[in-house]
């Protein structure tokens, strides 16, 4: 597709509904609240003129520290609108990660939940010069609010450094205006942060036409997603699959967006794809299995109208895909994303499932494996996974040596490694710095997971890598055993034999630890750093 040198895409995504005639179609679902393609565009068009007169410059950042809600998505595309860069952040960071966020993107503004403002409030009372904040109300906050007004409508004085303002009172206050800040293609439309499993978070800088490539080639491309499609994303906005799926993809065929705020419990899940039968749902494979082996959940029937779901963040374990189709009758579509590519960009596809791979590059994306000389790997080896396509990011904020270290002109290193098959299909052999090397082979630690996942004792699996009694590595698992399972060195020996029977000898775990839960990215990927640690 060809993005116009003169594009907002808060135009695109937002006003072009209501010109094409979309106004009362429903944009957004929550709970106790609709949107309509209208009212969102209202909304858009008076943040927007909110953020400028809250003196909030083209180019400048506006941080997004929100839960899933309508409000997320009019602040975000308010923010492109009046040509500032909009950056949302995790809600489930610590009050060090938002100090590290604010100080480092400069936001001028933050917009925050109200049931987040706690963790944010020492990170803001530690900056020299506070950004204004503007307080918005969450279904998921229940506590109760100690605001006092000042003599300013909708304006609250929580600390001597931060002026906070209510969104609803800003928004009442303000009048929609038609001004669009004049962007091009080219210009820089929002920041994602990225979840990188070591370091400080880099702020991967997307630009505005973006969005809608990302829609073009994996929503309609690959999803074939239309206008009565009805999309519930357990994945969350502040992260690029979830907001391509929540937000980005069904904005940009007209479809609609269900959305909750709350945390993404397998229950609550359910009970969701019950109540809104969407036709396509989005998640992860902790999710996934998650569902499966809840027993509570044995009876739920979820979406009647359900078509297909997705799954990204990391591998899909081929018997986990295998049991959901058994059960729905409709596959999930596996896939590889990341932040700096903004989605999806290898996937399995309609009709074309094979379970256990990736499946193949998106169109519009092209992908190479290149082995540790540098060099293209043949078909059958396994190398270094890189990507070129429209939607890459053109560099970290700030970050040069990593810059460098990622994106290679067209090119970006994705991090993992993978073999591609003689059909063309490519399959996950994890991250190039968690390989383990034993007895001088490659040993891919998904692909242990992977094997302990399949024996029913065993809910979830991590492998690192762990040095033996002569320094040598060998591979060591952290087990989550399923509802009713019991951890005992008996357990352990059976689990020990059951992955000899289905992997090369030397790949078995050596040792095997059974934990209450693994250490996870709020998108779902286990930091494996943390139990090398």
């Amino acid at each position: 597709m060809q993005v116009p040198r003169s594009y907002n895409a808060a135009v695109d995504f937002v006003d072009r509904h209501v010109a094409e005639g979309r106004g009362r179609k429903l944009a957004f679902v929550e709970e106790g609240r609709t949107t309509t393609y209208a009212e969102l565009a209202d909304r858009t068009s008076r943040v927007a003129a909110a953020i400028r007169g809250l003196g909030v410059e083209v180019e400048q950042r506006v941080m997004l520290c929100l839960h899933d809600t309508a409000d997320f998505v009019a602040i975000f595309f308010g923010a492109i609108r009046a040509g500032a860069v909009p950056v949302p952040v995790n809600t489930l960071l610590t009050t060090e990660d938002y100090a590290f966020m604010l100080e480092d993107s400069r936001a001028r503004l933050v917009f925050v939940s109200d049931a987040l403002l706690d963790k944010l409030q020492p990170a803001l009372a530690r900056m020299v010069k506070s950004p204004r904040v503007v307080i918005v109300k969450s279904p998921a906050f229940t506590g109760p609010r100690d605001l006092t007004l000042s003599s300013s409508p909708g304006e609250t004085r929580v600390s001597r450094t931060t002026l906070q303002l209510e969104f609803e009172a800003v928004v009442a206050a303000t009048k929609p205006s038609e001004e669009v800040a004049q962007t091009t293609s080219d210009d820089v439309a929002f920041w994602l942060y990225s979840s990188g499993s070591t370091g400080a978070p880099k702020g991967a800088m997307h630009l505005q036409s973006h969005l809608a490539h990302a829609a073009a080639l994996y929503g309609r491309g690959v999803l074939g997603m239309r206008e009565d499609d009805v999309v519930f994303s357990a994945a969350k906005l502040f992260f690029a699959y979830g907001l391509g799926n929540a937000m980005t993809f069904p904005l940009h065929v007209g479809a609609t967006s269900v959305l909750m705020a709350e945390r993404p419990t397998p229950a609550a899940v359910m009970r969701t794809l019950a109540k809104h039968e969407p036709t396509i749902f989005c998640g992860v494979p902790t999710l996934y299995a998650s569902m499966l082996a809840d027993r509570s959940l044995a009876d739920a029937k979820g979406s009647s109208k359900l078509r297909v779901s997705i799954s990204a963040g990391e591998a899909l374990p081929k018997h986990t895909g295998e049991s959901w189709r058994a059960r729905f009758g409709t596959d999930i579509l596996d896939g590889i994303g990341s932040t700096e590519m903004l989605h999806i960009f290898l996937s399995n596809r309609l009709g074309d499932v094979r379970y256990g791979t990736s499946g193949k590059p998106v169109p519009g994306y092209d992908v190479k494996i290149v082995d540790d000389s540098g060099e293209p790997a043949p078909d059958g080896e396994e190398g270094s996974l890189w990507v070129r396509g429209p939607t890459s990011s053109v560099a970290y904020w700030n970050q040069r040596e990593k810059s460098l270290a990622t994106f290679h002109g067209p090119w970006t290193r994705t991090g993992d490694r993978y073999v591609r098959d003689q059909d063309g299909y490519y399959t996950y052999a994890g991250r190039s710095d968690d390989m383990l090397k034993v007895g001088g082979i490659w040993v891919s630690p998904f692909e242990v997971e992977s094997a302990l996942s399949e024996h029913e004792a065993v809910l979830e699996a991590a492998v690192v890598g762990h040095p033996d009694g002569e320094g040598l590595v060998k591979p060591r698992a952290f087990v989550v055993l399923a509802e009713g399972q019991v951890g005992s060195e008996t357990v352990a020996l059976e689990l020990q034999a059951f992955v000899k029977s289905k992997l090369a000898m030397y790949k078995y775990p050596r040792w095997i630890e059974f934990v209450s839960e693994l250490p996870k990215t709020a998108t779902g990927k286990i930091q494996r750093y943390k139990l090398r640690e």
